[in-house]
């Protein structure tokens, strides 16, 4: 439990602001953090410049007190305590209480808080009582949570929102797990029978300046979201010859697609506790009766070496005392029926550039660069426009892309070039795709009819977490 805990939400999107304080009147907090709170996290925030850093760590101290933010789809979540409590406790807890609130509005931005603001009220009340949490299961919430959700258009929220994470070049999978409500009905009083499992993977990859792989590493979770009625048992069964802690000397490199068979080596995994293994040991299935909201079925862990999705490639040449040329190019090396969207290559260049003159290759659509001379990086790919809206490079597999960056310096090098640039790093995100190999086999829902016959989805997407390459 926490002692002399006092919450309240941060959020903004985007450049917008709203600010929930939480009244030292209610029952959430005890009132030994001081009013104005809010103000002073996000001013600290904002303008943020100590230590060299650019950005505010998850946990900080102002005048005694303790400030915990946690940033999910742009928006900040903010406890504050002047006791001495586990950050990894709070943070948990406010992940928690983002993923209630996505359970309960179905879309979690601004829009749909400010919508909701004495729902929030309520679902928070209900979370935490007088400092101390008691529950944050959506299920357990249900019974002692009124208020209705007012839902908010799906068609208004912006392209990179967490509804375009399983987008699919111009085809797009259902996003109904992202953008609906878990307590509300559809429209007439129905509700629709459908169920989501999401295998989502965030990979860490470090190449040399050779091209070849350092470190590599997979930390996965299956996502699931149920909008079943009576909450039928499922069955989940994986690949057979899934191995867990036990390589046996085998390499995962050599594979063409994400959908091929073949062995998948995990170092180290864990379920939720809903989830039954009596069968798991024999033949890799998986038994829950979900509850509501969405929960991780699933979290593992991989460091066997596996495809990674791309290649850069890097060449710095000097051109005279005062210019350099930095050539850039990265390959998709994943199948051609996938698009990798949200693509963005960041490459630091010496301090002493005073100007970056860009040559795209013949053909580029989409393509945006820039040059960030505060912090002396060189961008690729994602560009903000003046309406809030963003396009992004998409990479279709087995594409290659260039980028010609000639370097104007405002004094003359006297080292190596290369050893004041980089390293590149990569983000990304690619639907319909994962590293591992990992799969849902089938997906079996326990029948209380012969007529009944829900929505099944299951959907892949990968995301980078740190794609660094040396130069």
């Amino acid at each position: 439990m926490i002692s002399q805990f006092s919450l309240f939400a941060r959020t903004f999107l985007w450049s917008f602001l709203l600010i929930f304080d939480i009244p030292h009147s209610t029952d959430v907090d005890r009132g030994d953090v001081q009013k104005g709170s809010a103000e002073i996290f996000f001013r600290k925030v904002k303008f943020w410049n100590e230590d060299g850093e650019a950005e505010a760590p998850p946990v900080f101290n102002v005048d005694g007190v303790n400030y915990f933010h946690a940033k999910v789809v742009g928006l900040l979540f903010v406890a504050t305590t002047r006791a001495n409590v586990s950050p990894s406790l709070v943070l948990e807890l406010l992940l928690r209480i983002a993923r209630v609130t996505k359970d309960y509005l179905g879309i979690l931005n601004e829009d749909s808080i400010r919508k909701n603001f004495v729902l929030m009220y309520e679902l928070l009340d209900e979370v935490i009582d007088f400092g101390y949490v008691q529950t944050t299961s959506t299920e357990v919430l249900k019974s002692c949570v009124f208020n209705e959700p007012i839902m908010v258009d799906a068609a208004r929220m912006p392209p990179l929102g967490p509804a375009a994470l399983f987008m699919q070049g111009s085809k797009r999978m259902p996003g109904t797990a992202v953008t609906k409500s878990v307590v509300a009905n559809e429209p007439g009083g129905r509700k629709r029978e459908e169920i989501f499992v999401d295998i989502i993977e965030k990979i860490s990859v470090t190449f040399s300046s050779s091209g070849y792989i350092l470190t590599s590493e997979i930390d996965g979770t299956i996502q699931m979201k149920s909008y079943l009625s009576g909450n039928p048992e499922i069955k989940l069964a994986l690949n057979e010859e899934l191995n867990i802690g036990s390589s046996s000397g085998r390499s995962l490199y050599d594979y063409s697609g994400s959908t091929g068979s073949g062995a998948v080596i995990l170092d180290d995994c864990n379920f939720h506790e809903s989830v039954r293994l009596d069968s798991f040991d024999v033949d890799r299935t998986l038994t829950l009766v979900p509850h509501d909201g969405e929960f991780p079925v699933m979290n593992y862990r991989m460091t066997q070496e596996f495809k990674p999705p791309f290649r850069i490639n890097t060449l710095i040449e000097e051109a005279g005392s005062l210019k350099a040329e930095v050539i850039l190019k990265i390959r998709a090396e994943f199948p051609q029926n996938i698009t990798a969207n949200t693509v963005v290559v960041q490459m630091p260049v010496p301090s002493y550039t005073s100007r970056i003159s860009f040559e795209m290759e013949s053909g580029a659509v989409g393509q945006v660069t820039d040059f960030k001379e505060s912090n002396k990086k060189l961008e690729w790919g994602l560009k903000k426009a003046i309406s809030l809206l963003l396009t992004s490079l998409q990479v279709v597999g087995g594409s290659e892309h260039t980028l010609r960056a000639k370097l104007t310096f405002s004094q003359e090098s006297h080292g190596n070039i290369t050893k004041e640039a980089g390293p590149i790093s990569m983000t990304f995100t690619i639907p319909m795709y994962n590293c591992s190999r990992l799969q849902v086999k089938y997906l079996q829902i326990a029948k209380k009819s012969k007529t009944y016959n829900p929505y099944r989805w299951v959907r892949y997407v990968t995301h980078a977490n740190s794609y660094v390459a040396r130069i």
